[in-house]
């Protein structure tokens, strides 16, 4: 157990890494116009406005809050925010956003599931993921009562630190977190393997979104005005006269 707890949490992230990475930038190359959500707003609209906006408000909150969470030195905050307060925030801000994109992707997996012409256009990859984020979500919002029975912020730390030796290329990373409990451990083996499949299914797409940033700081277009005081063009059969 020992070798497969090593395996799974030093050398596994790792490999999900360069699989997500590579994998999303050899699919751009080889097969853009698979790049898409395959929205399947047209065959029925009912229940995807609440679903797909649930589960996306979710899904961003808890990506950038555990990116900057995790990945941010406990000395960055520690002299405004005890490592306590800290947990308290992420298990409070983490359990409502959490729950959110729970009802959302539960929603979306029962839209498809329930109509026959959605399920009967869903690929394999579709259904597969949905199920996948939803049992993600639930064990996120499972490990809001283990963290609640220690506010001390210890696993906590532990958690993070693991996220920084792992993005660092620190040795030992594996080893911080021997002693955190299956469901913990169960959310950051799924986590990871979602971005293992992102380059084969719909979520290459999120790549988009963020391209979109670009037009953020894109020059302005050059728009020519109409001369005032200009003629339309006169009718070819009034020419020449």
């Amino acid at each position: 157990m020992n070798g497969f707890h090593h395996f799974v949490f030093g050398i596994y992230p790792y490999i999900a890494l360069t699989i997500f990475l590579l994998g999303s930038l050899i699919r751009f190359d080889r097969d853009q116009y698979s790049w898409k959500s395959d929205s399947s707003q047209l065959l029925r609209k009912g229940q995807l406005r609440w679903g797909s906006n649930l589960f996306h408000v979710g899904i961003l909150f808890l990506f950038f809050g555990h990116t900057v969470g995790m990945l941010t030195p406990h000395a960055v905050y520690e002299p405004f925010m005890t490592a306590g307060a800290k947990q308290l925030m992420a298990m409070v801000s983490g359990g409502l956003f959490g729950l959110f994109g729970f009802v959302g992707v539960s929603i979306l997996l029962h839209r498809r599931l329930s109509d026959a012409r959605i399920r009967a256009t869903s690929k394999t990859s579709d259904i597969v993921l949905l199920w996948l984020l939803w049992a993600q979500f639930a064990l996120g919002l499972a490990t809001i009562p283990l963290s609640a029975q220690h506010l001390d912020g210890g696993m906590m730390m532990k958690l993070a630190e693991w996220a920084q030796r792992i993005v660092t290329f620190r040795g030992g990373a594996a080893e911080l977190i021997a002693d955190a409990s299956w469901v913990f451990k169960a959310h950051m083996f799924l986590g990871m393997s979602i971005f293992v499949i992102f380059p084969f299914t719909r979520l290459v797409h999120v790549w988009s979104g963020f391209g979109t940033l670009a037009y953020v700081v894109r020059p302005y277009q050059v728009v020519r005005s109409r001369r005032v005081g200009m003629t339309p063009q006169q009718p070819l059969s009034q020419r020449g006269r």
